[in-house]
């Protein structure tokens, strides 16, 4: 189950408003409806903490977890959209990766399925417009909250009861500012509080602001903060914003008093696009030094919110001054090199995870900026496991993404293509399809800049597997085809035969397998002569694949044992499992058993342990086809339905293969029945929706 609220904050004065939101959930859990509230109020005006205080007191009577996400409606980066948060959901509630609709209508049906009968809270933090809200509203009775600087009129309609949060009154204030600061200063200068309060307006997060500073210097007077803000407030009147000068004021002073590495940290974390960050982010931002101690006195300073899993982000007052003071106090040159060292350390550690993930991928070459002197930066520490890599990749890849938008518009659009490049494993294998799309059209753009052929040519080739992916097949097609003209164009023999498969795949779900297979054949003539044995391989693979769609047995085993070998030779372990399930299949088609759960056999030890569930379902479909052909039903069965299981999980349950497993299955008889005669299917229909890589 989900837990992803943030931690409890400390809150004072709102015993109305938390009665008023709880009133408002119970009439509506009376009246059988699910709850939504909507809390708007001043940037730093405490939105979030009473959200927080009312969900977090709900815990018992809504068991079945607590979703988050931060809508972004200040972020630098601009508003998250709902199709993204709906999909973080949806594997927050258990849902596999592959199995999430790419449509966005689709998804948000799913989501309210899943949470019609479930017992939980969603918080939906900083929000955008009611429109951005609205796809996000589970299903059932569950409870809703809402916070945004606006009021949100438009979710009325949606029976939302809204609640606008005030400053806190000078009393509250005092209140946070004695327990923010923990000694008896309050106490003893009850007047200067109070002064101090007011020129904070009664904000929370200005009263924690200068609470800290204060807490972090035990014998200052509280006399002494109020003459500085005050002198503080006033100069920054032409530069505020409405209503949150007084934060602006707080922050100044807080700032003023960070050491230097401190407040260079502060300045340069503002330039991260994303929306959090770990210490090594911070690593990177600082560029030199340990990021640890000014990490730490940031965070103490209440400049930083702790995001959970020792990750940090900014409040987006906090962020928009931060990212003031950096261009106020740091030189263009400084601010570039700052930013691109954060790119870079993403752009390395994605490249590692890349290389653990798919050592056969092409990695081309990585450029790094100058700071690097021509060798990497330190990546994060991934190891050496397969899932620890893929978990890496898909946990930031809200930031890695926002670091591609930006790359090609601040000035280094190698990092745009090369980055997205460096994604390929995970859109492979967790089909982040609309994340694919974004990224190789980005990289597009930023390879087309630099006129680099090369790169060109891998964000279509690679984008174009995405698409196929999506099931846009002709937009495919256009895409390898226009790599192939541009490889040719520049006299690249190899990049030219290298799209001979990515094209006949393109045709081959296209339907047209005549002309598949004559694309598939040159490639396999082409490219041994042109030096890439292994895409010739794979060749081979894509023949027999072809020839099993058509029934022609013999012909596949043929194709497939010598894609086998090849890619055996190569060290692609991945697509020579492949090929030794299409060799399983064409001697089952040929009726020679014991060689064909030979090769089905080794092709499934392999395929189990790389996370390759849709390979693995083939594999599994046809060791089931040949259990029932051997009698054994009870064996059939269980593999039958652990086929259907792996298809699921990649989002392949109404595939024509799940189908058609459903099929047979519905026609075993009884475990103690006579298993009819006769032979299963095996006519291998082409899946129009996997994305394996059968191109090179």
């Amino acid at each position: 189950m989900p837990w992803q609220l943030p931690p409890l904050v400390r809150i004072t004065d709102r015993t109305a408003e938390l009665g008023a939101l709880e009133g408002h959930r119970e009439r509506a859990a009376a009246a059988g409806y699910g709850t939504l509230a909507a809390v708007s109020g001043l940037g730093g005006v405490g939105k979030t903490a009473v959200a927080l205080a009312w969900l977090h007191g709900l815990r018992e009577r809504f068991p079945d977890g607590q979703l988050y996400a931060h809508l972004g409606a200040q972020s630098a980066a601009g508003p998250v959209t709902p199709e993204e948060v709906v999909g973080r959901f949806l594997r927050a509630l258990g849902v596999e990766t592959g199995q999430i609709p790419t449509a966005p209508a689709e998804r948000v049906a799913l989501y309210r399925s899943l949470t019609a009968d479930r017992r939980l809270v969603v918080l939906l933090d900083d929000a955008a417009t009611a429109a951005q809200v609205r796809p996000l509203l589970p299903g059932g009775r569950n409870v809703t909250a809402v916070t945004s600087r606006w009021r949100m009129p438009g979710l009325t309609v949606d029976g939302c009861y809204a609640v606008y949060l005030d400053p806190l009154a000078t009393e509250a204030a005092v209140e946070l500012l004695e327990v923010t600061l923990a000694d008896d200063r309050v106490a003893a200068q009850p007047a200067e509080a109070r002064a101090l309060v007011e020129l904070c307006a009664g904000l929370p997060l200005a009263v924690r602001v200068a609470g800290a500073r204060l807490a972090a210097r035990p014998r200052r007077h509280i006399t002494t903060m109020v003459r500085a803000l005050t002198e503080e407030r006033g100069r920054l009147e032409a530069l505020a914003i409405e209503g949150d000068h007084n934060v602006r004021a707080a922050l100044d002073l807080s700032y003023q008093g960070l050491s230097p590495n401190a407040a260079r940290l502060y300045r340069r974390l503002s330039l991260h696009p994303g929306p959090e960050f770990g210490s090594t982010v911070a690593e990177a931002a600082l560029g030199d030094g340990d990021a640890a101690g000014p990490l730490d006195l940031l965070y103490d300073a209440n400049l930083l919110i702790d995001a959970g899993d020792e990750r940090y982000r900014f409040h987006d007052l906090v962020r928009l001054h931060a990212a003031e003071k950096a261009e106020a106090d740091e030189t263009a040159e400084a601010r570039a090199s700052a930013l691109r060292r954060i790119a870079d350390h993403y752009l390395a550690t994605a490249t590692r995870a890349e290389e653990i993930v798919d050592p056969q991928h092409r990695t081309l070459k990585r450029n790094y900026g100058e700071d690097c002197e021509g060798d990497a930066p330190v990546p994060e520490e991934l190891g050496e496991d397969t899932d620890s890599a893929l978990g890496w990749l898909e946990s930031e890849l809200p930031n890695l993404m926002a670091v591609i938008r930006v790359a090609r518009p601040a000035g280094f659009p190698t990092v745009a293509w090369q980055l997205a490049d460096a994604l390929w494993p995970l859109f492979l294998r967790r089909k982040f399809y609309e994340d694919w799309r974004a990224a190789h059209r980005e990289g597009l753009l930023a390879a087309e800049e630099l006129r680099d052929a090369v790169a060109e040519c891998r964000m279509l080739t690679s984008g174009g597997m995405g698409e196929l992916g999506m099931g846009d097949h002709e937009r495919a097609l256009e895409m390898f085809e226009r790599a192939a003209r541009t490889f040719h164009d520049s006299g690249n023999a190899l990049g030219h035969a290298r799209t001979l498969n990515y094209q006949g795949l393109a045709h081959q779900r296209l339907g047209r397998l005549d002309r598949a297979a004559e694309l598939f054949t040159r490639a396999a003539a082409e490219l041994p002569s042109v030096g890439d044995r292994r895409a010739g391989g794979l060749a081979r693979l894509n023949l027999a694949d072809i020839a099993l769609e058509r029934g022609l047995w013999e012909q596949a085993v043929t194709d497939a044992d010598a894609a086998h070998t090849t890619l055996n030779a190569a060290g692609d372990t991945y697509n020579a499992a492949r090929a030794a399930t299409l060799l399983g299949r064409a001697h089952l088609g040929l009726d020679r058993h014991d060689l064909a759960e030979q090769w089905l056999s080794t092709a499934l030890a392999t395929l189990r342990g790389m996370a390759a569930h849709y390979e693995t379902a083939r594999a599994v479909e046809s060791l089931a086809t040949l259990a029932e052909r051997r009698g054994r039903t009870d064996l059939a069965r269980e593999r039958y339905r652990e086929a259907l299981n792996l298809y699921s999980a990649v989002g392949r349950s109404k595939s024509a293969h799940a189908e058609a497993v459903r099929t047979r299955l519905g026609r075993l008889p009884d475990p103690d029945a006579r298993p009819p005669a006769g032979t299963a299917d095996m006519d291998g229909t082409a899946d129009t929706g996997g994305t394996a890589d059968t191109a090179g």
